[in-house]
């Protein structure tokens, strides 16, 4: 717990001091001089990599140092699996959810992107006035932009979102699911990196301004959103034991999540759809999220070992010298951690599509272990 505290004094404390200080200033100067709207987008994507810089610093801190760092996957040939749903599976729960909002407001359904293309034709017509784009070539803008969005933009966002994933997925996650089972770790976790949003969506971000019960709707619609996404992340992260899958998967959400604003008459509501921060428009992670919930009721994830070893074993076996421990294990990955009370170690190993926690205990008499389904 004194770790948790720490990280997130440290993350909301840098965060908080530059948002108010720095970036508030930067945003009401924004209008009056275009400089300062470049600095505060710049400002606004530096504000990610805070929390990874509040991971670093409390594992100096409270000397944990870089073990157990969340970084390399564990099980190369399992974890392909989850870093594909982290690539491509925002744009299609995106997309499902869109689908889903034009449904209910057809009227909002627009195949041909027209408010879209005249909006990008102003633009263009405002950045350069000398220059004036075919139609062919601003039909052609729309659809390039969604290649690159799914194909391309988990890379190219994933600096950033390493910025946040290892702080929140990476270091807050684990902590939490030591002691507590998954639901509670994804909700508190999420309210926590929804509240850590709190600045940005007093400036608009997301939600806009103006609606009933500014800002703390959005505050709120914000802790919701960000419960329903980092359950998907907090997945991908435990079955590999890494939190690159969610830095993808957050890159593609950031990438593609504006893309059914192509397809919107008048742009949507942001608090029902079609982008996927709305109910509607969010509707397809919502499913998601609670499917991972129920399949994840059982899940060890990265509890203590004692809490591990409480849990119902599916094998045992006994190995009469403690040297016989590697060749038992075989590909075993690191150790999770060891119950100093008990003396039980615990192990995390995969085999084939299964992940497994071992837990042993050691005595004059050999080793004993025991086997649980993950």
């Amino acid at each position: 717990m004194k770790r948790i505290i720490i990280f997130l004094a440290i993350t909301f404390g840098i965060t908080f001091s530059l948002e108010f200080g720095l970036l508030y200033p930067l945003f009401m100067a924004a209008d009056q001089n275009p400089t300062f709207a470049l600095v505060y987008q710049l400002l606004l994507s530096t504000m990610m990599l805070i929390p990874a810089l509040g991971a670093l610093l409390t594992r100096l801190i409270s000397k944990e140092g870089l073990r157990q760092a969340m970084i390399k996957p564990q099980g190369k040939g399992r974890a392909v699996k989850y870093f594909l749903i982290a690539w491509f599976g925002p744009a299609v729960l995106t997309t499902l959810g869109a689908i889903l909002y034009f449904c209910l407001n057809p009227a909002d359904f627009d195949p041909a992107m027209a408010t879209y293309k005249a909006s990008l034709a102003s633009q263009m017509q405002a950045a350069s006035p000398n220059t004036t784009l075919s139609e062919a070539t601003i039909a052609m803008i729309g659809p390039i932009q969604l290649v690159v969005a799914v194909l391309f933009s988990p890379i190219l966002n994933s600096i950033f979102c390493f910025g946040e994933e290892w702080g929140w997925r990476g270091y807050l996650v684990p902590k939490l699911n030591e002691r507590l089972s998954f639901i509670p770790t994804v909700l508190i976790s999420g309210v926590i990196w929804g509240l850590w949003h709190a600045p940005v969506i007093n400036l608009g971000h997301n939600y806009g301004f103006g609606y009933h019960g500014y800002p703390w709707l959005g505050i709120a619609a914000m802790c919701l959103f960000c419960v329903v996404l980092g359950t998907l992340f907090s997945y991908l992260t435990i079955k590999t034991h890494s939190c690159l899958p969610a830095v993808i998967g957050h890159g593609a959400v950031n990438g593609f999540a504006s893309a059914p604003l192509l397809f919107s008459l008048s742009g949507g509501d942001p608090f029902i759809g079609p982008l996927p921060v709305g109910l509607v428009g969010g509707s397809a992670f919502i499913v998601v999220a609670l499917v991972i919930c129920v399949r994840m009721r059982k899940d060890p994830g990265f509890k203590t070992p004692a809490a591990v070893a409480d849990a119902p074993p599916v094998h045992s076996a006994s190995r009469p010298d403690p040297a016989d421990l590697d060749s038992f294990l075989g590909a075993v990955g690191p150790l999770v951690g060891t119950d100093h009370s008990t003396g039980i170690d615990s192990y995390r190993i995969t085999t084939n599509d299964d992940l497994y926690v071992i837990t042993g205990s050691s005595s004059n008499k050999g080793i004993n272990y025991i086997l649980h389904g993950a």
